[in-house]
């Protein structure tokens, strides 16, 4: 019956609805689910700590050029007769007539407390001390640099995961709205069989139709779900979370030149902190070269002397500069600065090579954004002729000029025509946002007004 089949193109031509299958009240945007990303993500989290941990190695390199103290408090007991002796003099307590009159050879116990205070400075290392804390340095800017490139991953995430939940609630949005449509003509289509209007095979063509909507509405729903569950995973929000999203807007041109891409890529973060990680290595050549150097310190040292700890019946204090030098140790030391040269040679060649890739990531990157884009504008003129198609069918249908068969071959091109469009614009997006974060930049700088 020519208002059955009315019926069904017109549900399946419906528009898709604006809000998902679940929203909440407050709205987020792709711009705040990215921000979110990267407060609250545990991987930022985690780059945040280790960044706090190579500062705090830093300060500690620093630290070893400052003067050390140490306090040690002794108490011993003993009969040694040199030990018996040296103990008297150093408590203040020695008594010539004493000695004279004892025998030096058969000491009587003696308790002696000694508090002593000890400060070192170091003078001269080697080298070994300025290259630790120059290394600790670049830790600490290894670490920032890599701060940031997870913080623009986790961004990145978001982004794409916040792409499938907005695709995944206007596909579903469009089900349902076609799934009520097609439910509505099926109450009408049974009303004409009862009343002898309509044959019944037209209406169980039309039920037919509608356990076809009520499955893929089913799937759409669960893909909503567990598009929800992702973005929640990404954003540190409860698994249950969902969003009252925006339908997507066409994505931002991607900007050519290649070679401006390529231009930010080699100040990409995660490259950077390789770059730092390798001067670090650099420097562990001459902190080895250290041991062919004699180390200079001061040393000022106080002592208390007591018959029991902390006592204070004699005192004495000496500043000792110290000098020593490792003469020989069998070439060990001559094969550690030449394994850490070669170390760095081969950290030169893996971060070449790692600069390397990163230009062919961003090549293949671009190629892939500039397809997705070629592919929505392709999709977007494929939907404007499905959609002039149907509307030219449906007129000549109604004439009586076509069958109804070509009315639904129509109806069908235009809805796989939107659902290709859909695909299309949502993978133009994270092309767009994996070729900025491949190019060193952040996700953000894509967005619709850049900062979106």
């Amino acid at each position: 019956n020519p208002l059955v089949l009315l019926g069904l193109a017109a549900a399946l031509a419906s528009p898709a609805r604006a809000d998902g299958p679940q929203s909440s009240p407050s709205p987020l945007t792709l711009a705040g689910a990215m921000q979110k990303a990267r407060e609250s993500a545990r991987e930022v989290t985690a780059a945040q700590a280790r960044h706090g941990a190579a500062e705090a190695r830093a300060s500690q390199a620093k630290a070893m050029r400052l003067p050390s103290l140490n306090l040690t408090a002794l108490f011993m007991r003993t009969n040694n007769p040199a030990e018996a002796f040296a103990m008297k003099l150093n408590q203040g307590t020695f008594s010539f007539p004493d000695f004279v009159a004892s025998d030096p050879n058969d000491a009587a116990p003696i308790n002696t407390g000694i508090t002593r205070a000890e400060i070192a400075l170091p003078l001269f290392t080697g080298g070994e001390l300025s290259g630790r804390i120059d290394q600790a340095k670049l830790a600490v800017a290894s670490a920032s640099e890599t701060s940031t490139w997870t913080a623009d991953n986790a961004a990145l995430a978001a982004a794409e995961a916040y792409v499938m939940v907005a695709q995944a609630e206007e596909y579903a949005a469009l089900l349902h709205k076609s799934r009520d449509t097609v439910a509505a003509h099926v109450k009408f289509a049974g009303d004409y069989v009862t009343q002898g209007m309509l044959v019944r095979s037209e209406l169980l063509r039309a039920e037919v139709e509608l356990a076809r909507m009520d499955d893929l509405v089913t799937e759409a729903d669960g893909r909503v779900r567990i598009a929800n569950a992702n973005l929640a995973f990404r954003l540190g929000a409860a698994g249950g979370s969902s969003w009252a999203l925006a339908p997507l807007p066409d994505p931002r041109p991607v900007a050519a030149p290649l070679d401006g891409w390529l231009a930010t890529a080699a100040e990409r973060s995660d490259l950077g902190s390789a770059r730092k990680l390798l001067a670090a290595g650099e420097l562990e050549e001459k902190v080895k070269q250290a041991p062919f150097w004699p180390k200079l310190a001061l040393v000022a040292k106080g002592e208390l002397y007591g018959d029991k700890p902390f006592g204070s019946t004699g005192r004495s204090g000496s500043l000792t500069a110290v000098a020593t030098w490792n003469v020989f140790q069998g070439g060990a030391d001559r094969a550690a600065v030449i394994a850490a040269r070669e170390d760095a040679r081969a950290g030169r060649e893996d971060v070449a090579r790692f600069a390397e890739g990163v230009r062919l990531e961003v090549r293949k990157a671009f190629e892939e954004a500039k397809t997705a884009e070629a592919r929505h504008e392709t999709a977007k003129k494929a939907l404007e002729a499905a959609r002039e198609g149907e509307r030219i069918t449906n007129d000549r249908f109604r004439a009586g000029v076509v069958k109804t068969l070509d009315l639904l071959d129509v109806t069908t091109a235009r809805r796989e025509a939107e659902t290709r469009e859909l695909v299309a614009r949502a993978d133009a997006h994270m092309a767009a946002l994996r070729l900025a974060v491949k190019a060193g930049r952040r996700p953000e700088s894509v967005l619709n007004g850049g900062t979106e």
